[in-house]
């Protein structure tokens, strides 16, 4: 499985929507698919995923704003594309 759908992945099962998977540009705090409790679940679970560490002072809003835009930084933050 690819990083990018590994991400997508977790992030629909955070948010609870598969509307992620096929709108790679909704804006998920603009549209309330993500608010400050479900950014730290999915932070716990992009984790989990990746054996990575996100820690929260290290997120940005805007890095996050789009499935898109949460894959690259995810693809930079594990070092794979």
């Amino acid at each position: 499985m690819s990083t990018a759908n590994k991400v997508i992945d977790v992030l629909a099962d955070v948010s609870e929507m598969d509307e992620v998977r096929t709108l790679p540009d909704v804006r998920l705090y603009d549209t309330h698919i993500l608010d400050s409790l479900k950014t730290v679940e999915l932070i716990v679970a992009l984790e989990q995923a990746f054996g990575v560490e996100i820690p929260p002072t290290e997120f940005e809003r805007e890095q996050w704003a789009t499935p898109r835009k949460l894959v690259s930084y995810m693809e930079q933050r594990i070092g794979r594309s």
